[in-house]
């Protein structure tokens, strides 16, 4: 039979792009396979999903969308839309299972990438079907640390992050105060915090971690999650690094030339926000400007806000002062690395075997670039964290 690998993203728009360009480079190096990408119910935000796959149908005839059963979600009153993605998903596994087996009639299944807002999945495919599953990130190697380590932070205290005082020493990242640490982090007893920290406990059980950025940029900290640093108790799966998983510019939605009909797909940049996990900016705060040194930060008042003179000191700061000239360089020179990258890997194709368990079917990955703000050699000021826009 061909070999496919199956794609499940968690039901936002800024994810279902990210693996679905995963999908276009897997057929690129491999244009043989077969790409299936399970479609669960959007929780909110309904349409963009359908909008989104409606003008990609009919380009990439090897990539094929299988939507799940719609349904009704019983918790409506959560904190943390998360919450919501994660019922979305609960209630999605039993089709998830099915789907999968109607999928090995016709194909050997190679592999399943399963985005890590979708782990509830990771047992499934491993323990029930023996397939090799793999958990994709869609953010940067920064949160993936923090993730892989939560569970250990929680049996240090038993207290939620928002309560505690004190710097958190993560592997591979600067000091981090538990306020700053991601919103669904907070509250240990909310319904998001459990999920997460379930999932991360889970993760090592992957045959891999797939993660959305380029070794130059975050070389520290991927250098310590391969050593297994985050997860002092269990194994870390191997970590390869991928991308560019945006749409290319001047790209539309279906992979052809951007045109009117693509309006209703974000550019690139709100894209990747849109797949970044809710209220990360205060950890990309501290990682930016300290460990990446790609950005200014800054000072809130007592109110919260940041005031008008606070703006303009640090965009003249930015543009003027030899701090922000040395950030500006830092920028340029990572986007040069990210398309030295990405031409690298186009001329040297790196082959993981390991995705399939046969000897026929192989996955390329590369370092890439993450970032489309460093991309696009942007510089960074960064504001203090607020209430986060939907997915």
């Amino acid at each position: 039979m061909d070999e496919a690998v199956v794609l499940y993203p968690s039901p936002t728009i800024g994810h279902l792009i990210s693996l679905v360009e995963l999908g276009k480079h897997l057929l690129t190096h491999q244009p043989s396979l077969s790409i299936h990408i399970l479609m669960p119910t959007e929780p909110y935000s309904a349409g963009k999903m359908d909008t989104y796959v409606s003008s990609f149908s009919g380009t990439f005839p090897s990539i094929k969308f299988h939507h799940l059963p719609t349904f009704t979600l019983s918790n409506t009153s959560a904190t943390h839309h998360e919450t919501f993605i994660f019922e979305a998903l609960r209630l999605s596994k039993p089709h998830v299972h099915e789907q999968l087996l109607s999928i090995s009639k016709n194909y050997t299944i190679c592999g399943i990438i399963i985005d890590f807002l979708a782990t509830s999945a990771l047992s499934l495919a491993t323990e029930e079907l023996n397939i090799p599953a793999y958990i994709y990130i869609t953010s940067c190697a920064s949160f993936l640390a923090s993730y892989l380590y939560l569970p250990t932070l929680h049996q240090k205290t038993t207290k939620s992050f928002r309560d505690v005082k004190e710097f958190h020493d993560i592997p591979g990242l600067p000091p981090i105060h538990g306020t700053d640490m991601v919103k669904p982090f907070l509250d240990r007893e909310d319904d998001a915090y459990i999920n997460f920290l379930d999932f991360a406990i889970q993760t090592p059980q992957a045959k891999g971690i797939i993660i959305n950025t380029f070794e130059l940029l975050e070389s520290k900290v991927i250098k310590t999650i391969s050593d297994g640093l985050c997860v002092p108790n269990n194994r870390t799966p191997p970590l390869f690094c991928v991308g560019p998983l945006i749409l290319a510019e001047g790209q539309g939605a279906g992979g052809g030339s951007k045109s009117s009909s693509d309006d209703a797909v974000p550019d690139e940049c709100i894209t990747w926000l849109d797949s970044q996990p809710s209220q990360k900016q205060r950890l990309n705060r501290v990682v930016l400007v300290e460990e990446m040194k790609l950005a200014l930060s800054m000072n809130e008042s007592e109110d919260g806000f940041v005031r008008a003179d606070e703006v303009e000191k640090k965009v003249r700061g930015l543009m003027e002062s030899e701090e922000g000239e040395l950030i500006r360089e830092r920028a340029i020179a990572m986007k040069n690395a990210a398309k030295a990258a990405m031409d690298e890997a186009h001329d040297n194709s790196i082959i993981m075997p390991e995705l399939s368990e046969s000897q026929l079917t192989w996955l390329i990955f590369h370092d890439a670039m993450a970032l489309p703000f460093i991309a696009s050699a942007l510089p960074l000021i960064i504001l203090p964290s607020s209430e986060p826009s939907p997915f």
